[in-house]
């Protein structure tokens, strides 16, 4: 059997996508699973946009998410000879040529076509053009492309894995644009040429590239190889229907960490858009998803991206965390850290840990605890139908029980509504209507701080 090889071949151009980041994740599951090579490839050639910053982001947050490639990175700006080698050989076999047509030209062919209903492609003006002429225009310094010679009038079908066969007659290509010169090859011809040489088996990408694959398939075979198979993965949609962007919330991978998502969960959701195992399983370790996928399981229809989902994800994973783990993980998320010991902190988080949907939450959620004063409204301490006179003195009763070292619950289950006792106690402590409970609290803030908020809290009522 043929050893699988696939590839991630990402452009440096922005932050790493979350939609991206499934086109990383599905040709590695794959790859791993078969015992494959799995190769990570940065198409930079893209001069002007490709830049080094996204690229250290791109192996970074591959690197924080586990996906780990077996050859790589290799990098399309450093392959300049091979393209050109490649390209002099089309030239030199009749499947490419020199197009010395204008810009201008070009685009009023383009308008004439469409203004009579038919393709915009290329009319193969410069196509057939004599030896001596090239050589003239080429000694005169004429400026040119070079553009692949497509077969007229041809059927160019290939087997999609996840959508079956897909057929596109080669008069909607035209003869395409590969290179604007010998050192400056585009997308199309790189990635065939890569793919090629790469000894890529499998080509997993997105379903935008599916009319780029028909182009591709044209060169790998013009250079005497046959071309991989190809499995064009579905576009992930907001919970709108519309395709994921900016616009309808985060979608680089850098937001993610910074609001405090782990890495399993990231992956686990992932792994879920467009993919399914026909299980009712949900929750997958790296390994488990290794062992179950298939691209076969793979849907053609959009998949949908829930954030809710991930955020319930993310709070399983969160839960399942190790209290000192989960501790240290939040505590970069904490404002007013001072010198506070990691035993003290510890216990902080562990208010939390059952609540937190992200690592950012913390800070919102924990804040009173580094404050030396709280600032809230008095109306905060009212209970129901208490008056700020019962809560006077339900205070002070409380502020008596905690002196003395005696049972706040015991004194609040004495009350018709322990209510009375532990609402005001809870927003005395924390300044806030929702919370861990107050005996907790205490115990974490101690004798001391919490006799001190009980004080403010009776002096801000009067």
């Amino acid at each position: 059997m043929k050893k699988i090889i696939t590839r991630f071949a990402p452009s440096p151009t922005g932050p790493l996508h979350i939609g991206t980041i499934r086109t990383a994740l599905f040709p590695y599951l794959f790859s791993v699973k078969n015992k494959g090579t799995f190769i990570l490839r940065i198409e930079d050639t893209d001069k002007e946009r490709s830049k080094k910053e996204w690229e250290d982001e791109l192996i970074k947050g591959l690197g924080w998410l586990g996906i780990k490639w077996d050859e790589g990175p290799f990098r399309q700006s450093e392959r300049g000879d091979l393209y050109e080698e490649k390209i002099k050989k089309l030239i030199e076999d009749g499947h490419a040529y020199y197009c010395f047509c204008t810009k201008e030209e070009v685009e009023a062919q383009k308008q004439y076509l469409m203004s009579i209903g038919e393709s915009p492609v290329y009319n193969g003006h410069c196509r057939d053009l004599p030896k001596e002429t090239v050589d003239k225009y080429l000694k005169e310094g004429k400026p040119y492309v070079i553009r692949f010679k497509t077969p007229v009038n041809k059927i160019i079908s290939f087997n999609d894995i996840i959508r079956g066969k897909i057929e596109t007659n080669t008069n909607t290509m035209g003869d395409f644009v590969i290179a604007k010169d010998f050192r400056n090859c585009l997308f199309n011809f790189t990635c065939a040429v890569d793919d090629m040489e790469m000894k890529v088996t499998h080509v997993i990408r997105g379903e935008d590239h599916i009319p780029n694959t028909p182009k591709q398939i044209l060169i790998i075979n013009a250079l005497g190889e046959k071309e991989p198979e190809y499995a064009h993965l579905s576009l992930i949609l907001g919970t709108d229907k519309k395709k994921l962007s900016k616009r309808t919330g985060k979608t680089s991978l850098s937001d993610y960490i910074r609001d405090g998502y782990l890495p399993e969960a990231i992956l686990n959701f992932i792994a879920f858009l467009g993919w399914n195992p026909g299980t009712e399983k949900e929750i997958y370790t790296m390994e488990e998803l290794i062992n179950d996928f298939s691209l076969e399981k793979i849907q053609k229809s959009p998949a949908i991206f829930n954030i809710d989902k991930l955020d319930w994800l993310n709070g399983l994973y969160i839960r399942k965390m190790q209290i000192e783990e989960l501790t240290k993980a939040c505590i970069p998320y904490i404002t007013g850290i001072k010198d506070e010991p990691l035993e003290y902190l510890v216990k902080i988080v562990s208010l939390y840990q059952e609540r937190l949907k992200k690592l950012s939450e913390i800070n919102e959620l924990t804040d009173y605890f580094f404050k030396d004063k709280l600032t809230y409204e008095k109306e905060l301490l009212l209970w129901k139908e208490m008056s700020f006179e019962d809560v006077k003195k339900s205070l002070e009763k409380i502020y008596d029980v905690i002196l003395n070292d005696k049972d706040i619950l015991e004194e609040a289950n004495k009350e018709t509504n322990r209510g009375n006792i532990l609402w005001p106690l809870r927003a005395a402590l924390t300044g806030k209507k929702n919370s861990a409970g107050p005996i907790d609290i205490v115990n974490v803030l101690g004798k001391e701080k919490s006799l001190k908020r009980i004080k403010e809290a009776i002096e801000l009522i009067k």
